[in-house]
């Protein structure tokens, strides 16, 4: 299976369990893996004939910074479902990054993992 890598996609977005949290918002990085097959679109040398990633950066970016969640979790899998429904991928393997989370301890980030696959 080829793939498509898109590594630290930035954004500011309102998530959280504390509704402070949520309304003052943090810093996210996400890095996608795109399973699909390239084959074609590495002999026609056409954007028409592959996944255009630009595309896949603004719907993350989108969903990133317009929808708010409670849990990384969830904004992963609202993320891996829409890039199934809306791109000709196989199979979509997300890491969401939460960066300087608000704690008491001085970490880089927490973060999810999560793989999933077209139905």
């Amino acid at each position: 299976m080829d793939k498509i890598i898109i590594k630290s996609i930035k954004f500011h977005g309102n998530h959280g369990v504390p509704e402070a949290e949520r309304e003052v918002g943090g810093h996210y990085e996400v890095d996608a893996t795109l399973g699909c097959s390239l084959v074609y679109a590495s002999k026609t040398d056409t954007l028409d004939d592959t996944i255009d990633y630009a595309a896949v950066v603004d719907l993350i970016v989108d969903i990133g910074t317009q929808k708010s969640f409670q849990l990384i979790e969830a904004l992963a899998e609202t993320i891996c479902s829409e890039i199934l429904k809306r791109f000709p991928v196989e199979n979509v393997h997300l890491t969401v990054k939460k960066l300087h989370p608000p704690i008491n301890q001085p970490i880089t980030y927490f973060a999810v993992e999560i793989c999933r696959e077209k139905e």
